[in-house]
């Protein structure tokens, strides 16, 4: 079996062999642990080169990679010992690196075999709507400002469903343009991104365009049989007081709750957008980000830290 072209099961899209293929072609592989054949954990790995060092990172536009664990049945303290074995047997089989950083998705909550093979992690967060199945009450979750926001756009604004690529890129470069930011994504990653997601049918854009034509906002959605996310957007900083944007995401869970059957914002350490998150009354999820690095790895960081302390001090 080709692992490459099948549907697996996984903690989310991101972890899926199509998805990787289209965000990380020919550098990403995954080591695994099988069972009479049966495939009980895995864990994806890109592999990128720079200044001589290996580094086994995220893709771009991939929230979450971590283990995959087969669920397990036995009594709690056996699941924990199966964890630990199967996580063990995951981390022997990576190939030699200098730098190890992945965020875990966050129905990972046991990382202590990683800490007990000298990986280190930091705690991020994300926000998440975790039943869909009770519109009414999605909506009455969210923060009066935010359903204000949404009354106010339908007044001004419609939205409409799959913007052209290109459009939708453009839209969401002015909002890195506001910020004196670049794209921290090329259009030709994201063209061939959204061309893997449209074959799997799992992606969605929603715009919202006045009576003029012009496109206020644009927000990207993708999704699998558990969760949709969140995973890209944009406004017109000329007219981000439409409240378009809250309306985009209104309307993006309500397809959510159409094909699946929760609503990840995707969530951001960035304050102002972790205030917006959390205004949809969203669940706050933790989620580990977990590092490690090799000896020469640490000698280099130190090396470039104490220069750096040295060039500010002006010595």
């Amino acid at each position: 079996m080709n692992l490459r072209q099948t549907i697996l099961e996984v903690n989310s899209i991101f972890q899926q062999p199509w998805w990787l293929d289209a965000v990380a072609p020919n550098s990403w592989n995954a080591v695994e642990v099988k069972k009479n054949d049966r495939l009980i954990a895995r864990l994806p790995y890109v592999v990128k080169q720079k200044y001589g060092l290996t580094m086994l990172t995220m893709p771009k536009l991939t929230q979450t990679l971590g283990t995959w664990l087969e669920s397990s049945n036995a009594k709690y303290a056996k699941q924990l010992s199966q964890q630990k074995d199967l996580m063990n047997s995951l981390i022997s089989q990576l190939p030699s690196y200098d730098y190890f950083c992945q965020n875990f998705h966050y129905s990972i909550t046991n990382w202590l075999p990683f800490y007990w093979q000298g990986f280190t992690q930091t705690t991020r967060y994300t926000y998440v709507i975790e039943t869909l199945n009770d519109l009414d009450t999605v909506w009455a979750g969210f923060q009066e400002n935010i359903r204000k926001e949404i009354r106010k756009a339908k007044k001004k604004v419609i939205v409409n469903t799959d913007l052209d690529i290109e459009e939708f890129l453009n839209i969401n470069s002015l909002t890195f343009q506001r910020q004196g930011k670049k794209l921290p994504y090329s259009r030709e990653f994201v063209r061939r991104l959204d061309t893997a997601c449209t074959e799997h049918q799992s992606r969605k854009t929603f715009f919202a365009e006045d009576a003029q034509g012009h496109i206020h906002a644009a927000i990207y959605i993708v999704w699998d049989e558990n969760s949709a996310y969140y995973l890209m957007g944009g406004a017109d900083p000329k007219l981000r007081n439409s409240g378009a944007t809250s309306l985009l995401m209104w309307e993006a869970i309500q397809f959510a709750a159409t094909v699946t059957k929760k609503f990840d914002f995707e969530g951001s350490m960035i304050e102002s957008v972790e205030r917006f998150f959390r205004a949809f009354g969203a669940r706050q999820l933790p989620y580990f980000q977990v590092t490690r690095m090799s000896q020469r790895m640490k000698l280099l960081r130190s090396g470039r830290d104490m220069l750096t302390t040295l060039v500010r001090n002006g010595r």
